[in-house]
């Protein structure tokens, strides 16, 4: 059964590869932002986890579903999922809800179908066989499918011989892979069923060679200043009504939090060097040091290390002394440690440290320019003999990754490094420089050995105890944070409560969404996101309880919300202010240049500053852009739509105000064979933009509500 075995290893990684493909297929905004509908979970029902084609979502539905796509995950993968993944599974369940439910229904409409041969085709054949069936059965070193192995698993799955998570894998694949045929089917009915006329070649054809050139007079909305105009929020109302389509609502909340850091303190620290004492004594007494180290040390390290696996610390207490001794406590970072020396041995391989500055040069350069290499090498050596920063010539110097760390390249084992610089390394018989360049395949090397080469390895039997809060520490922690949580009812007496207190500092995290799992520097948060997004939590409510993440206790209060049913001018608000802002200023500058005559030089001039005479040259429909303004689809209209001679009336474009004079049109000659301009708007409306929108076009339809990230 080995080769079931092979299929039990690999069978996982496809289903995540399947699924994957089948999201990137069928992705719409929907499953990175959701669709947050209100749907059943504010209408009263707490177990409606979302909706899909009018199909309700039970929330225990949901994770009957996940569960059996977790515990088949893991047991391909032979470990429990990290958090991470569980959550790409239930992104991968969602999206195969959505597939069952609202794909299939609309593949039944067109008369698409796997039929039974085509099946067996896809799953044994050898003339149509499923690139994912055939993946199982291909070799990952050498790339090829193997037949026989393929015939033998298909003959066990027929007679039942399968255990059942193999069983239950392969059937997911086998489901995968049908999903995928008739992915394959609608994608190709609709590039096939795309048409570009001769008409909408012709235009894309006009489009980009028939020319113009203009004089335009030009005010940009930069320059009235911004603080002369004043918008208020029912201009920035009114405006929201009126582009609704441009601005879609969206779910998130913003709120204010406090964070307590939980650190150990200086009775945590004095009460770990007391107990890592009481461990030098029992290290120091112990029959079997080894053994003793082991069961009492919270940090795993070997009993017998190499000099480049001690610390410095370690390495000059070593030095003097005898073996049965007891050396520290040493302190590294929050980690405490005591060592129990037991002498020494020697290992077959040498080990040293050593520092280079590389000057580069391929082997296979001209010689001019090796020779000009070495020189350069060549001058730094000499100021290093006579004295010069080795590092500081390495970090200005070296062509190397090592220069940041001064040449540095840490301890290397004999035989790590290429010939030529290995043997000079390990040829030296202590520290220092070595005397003369190295030359190597990747130029000129300046060598510093900074350790000597040594095959010791030093008995250690070493305790480790890391520094952390004690739950004493913890728990006075909580009460201080609990203490302001219930001393305050309200976002506003939350923010009163803060400032009185001269140690805390108020943070604010900002339209966080529903889907979240941090938010700024806060990783694995998302207790705190679900408690945001309760029904219960409104606007202004202080958390019902403390949050520990991590080594932080947190408490918050909701400042804003926006929904995506009802989207307000709060949630666009700087987005508005700008287009409102801008409209102001085109009625202004309008109103300025009143009944405009003369050239446009005198209108200018007239107009006084900000106005800009600028000429554009040969300048095509589908992709003119203007010297100042840019791109101004408006502006470049209006300059397409005048006769050639004459002059527009001021009007409002994108970036400001105009007036423009179409000087010339040099239309496009005619043409036979408009195929080329057929293909590129193919491309760009045809192929997988039209399966993009037709599957958009599905989820629209299937009006998906997306409340997963209220229960997860």
């Amino acid at each position: 059964m080995a080769l079931i075995n092979k299929i039990r290893e690999r069978s996982g990684i496809a289903v995540a590869v399947i699924a994957i493909a089948l999201i990137l297929f069928i992705v719409g905004g929907d499953l990175f932002y959701g669709s947050g509908g209100r749907g059943g979970l504010f209408g009263g029902n707490s177990n409606k986890i979302g909706e899909i084609a009018g199909t309700s979502i039970d929330a225990q539905a949901f994770q009957a579903k996940l569960d059996v796509a977790r515990a088949n995950y893991e047991q391909q993968a032979g470990r429990a999922l990290q958090e991470q993944e569980v959550q790409q599974l239930r992104n991968q369940v969602w999206e195969q809800m959505i597939f069952d439910i609202a794909y299939k229904e609309e593949f039944e409409k067109l008369g698409l179908k796997v039929t039974p041969d085509e099946l067996r085709e896809m799953i044994q054949g050898t003339k149509n066989l499923s690139p994912m069936i055939k993946q199982q059965f291909t070799d990952p070193q050498t790339g090829q499918y193997d037949r026989n192995r393929h015939i033998e698993f298909i003959n066990a799955a027929a007679g039942n011989q399968l255990p059942a998570p193999q069983k239950m894998a392969w059937d997911q694949i086998k489901e995968s892979a049908i999903q995928q045929r008739l992915l394959e089917k609608y994608n190709a009915l609709l590039s096939t069923s795309t048409f570009v006329t001769t008409a909408e070649a012709k235009k894309e054809y006009e489009g980009q060679v028939t020319k113009a050139d203009a004089k335009y007079l030009y005010v940009p909305y930069f320059s009235v200043n911004d603080t002369t105009i004043k918008v208020t929020d029912s201009q920035l109302s009114d405006y929201l009504s009126k582009h609704k389509a441009e601005y879609q609502g969206y779910d998130s909340r913003s709120f204010d939090y406090v964070v307590y850091q939980v650190a150990p303190t200086k009775e945590d620290s004095a009460a770990l060097y007391d107990d890592i004492k009481s461990f030098a004594k029992g290290l120091a007494a112990a029959t079997d040091p080894q053994a003793y180290a082991s069961a009492n040390s919270e940090v795993r390290v070997p009993y017998e290390r190499p000099a480049s696996q001690l610390s410095n610390d370690l390495k000059a207490a070593l030095a003097t002394a005898i073996p049965g001794a007891v050396i520290g406590p040493f302190k590294e970072g929050n980690v405490y440690s005591i060592h129990r020396f037991e002498g020494t041995t020697t290992d077959t391989t040498f080990t040293t440290r050593a520092s280079h500055i590389l000057i580069r040069s391929d082997k296979n350069a001209p010689d001019s320019v090796k020779a000009l290499a070495r020189k350069q090498a060549q001058d730094i050596l000499d100021q290093v003999k006579q004295g010069a920063d080795f590092e500081t010539l390495a970090r200005t110097n070296s062509q190397d990754g090592s220069a940041q760390q001064g040449g540095d390249l840490g301890f290397f084992t004999k035989g790590t490094m290429v010939k030529p610089f290995n043997d000079a390394v390990f040829g030296m018989s202590g520290a220092g420089l070595v005397p003369n360049l190295v030359e190597t395949e990747f130029g000129y090397h300046i060598i510093k050995v900074t350790e000597p080469k040594s095959n010791i390895k030093y008995k250690v039997a070493s305790i480790s105890r890391e520094l952390q809060a004690s739950e004493s520490t913890r728990n006075a922690i909580y009460q201080k944070a609990e203490g302001l949580r219930s001393s305050v009812d309200s976002d506003k007496e939350f923010e009163e409560a803060v400032k009185k207190d001269g140690k805390l500092v108020m943070l604010k995290a900002d339209r966080v969404f529903p889907d979240a799992a941090s938010f700024n520097t806060i990783q694995n948060a998302r207790e705190v996101v679900l408690w945001a997004f309760n029904d219960d939590t409104k606007v202004g409510s202080v958390s019902n309880r403390v949050f520990e993440v991590g080594d932080n206790f947190i408490v918050a209060a909701v400042r804003a919300k926006s929904d995506k049913d009802n989207p307000k001018v709060d949630d666009f608000r700087d987005a508005l202010t700008a287009k409102v802002r801008n409209e102001v200023k085109g009625e202004q500058i309008l109103k300025k240049l009143g009944g405009a005559s003369g050239t446009l030089e005198q209108i200018a001039e007239k107009y006084g500053a900000g106005a800009i005479i600028e000429a554009a040259n040969e300048i095509s429909f589908a992709t003119g852009i203007l010297t100042t303004p840019g791109v101004d689809p408006i502006a470049v209209g209006k300059i397409f739509s005048l006769a050639a001679g004459k002059r527009s009336k001021p009007f409002v474009g994108e970036n400001g105000v105009f007036i423009v004079e179409t000087t010339s049109i040099t239309n496009a000659p005619a043409i036979a064979d408009y195929s080329q301009y057929k293909a590129q708007v193919l491309q760009r409306s045809g192929g997988f933009g039209a399966s993009y929108l037709a599957n958009q076009a599905i989820r629209d339809n299937a009006k998906i509500k997306d409340n997963r990230a209220k229960f997860f």
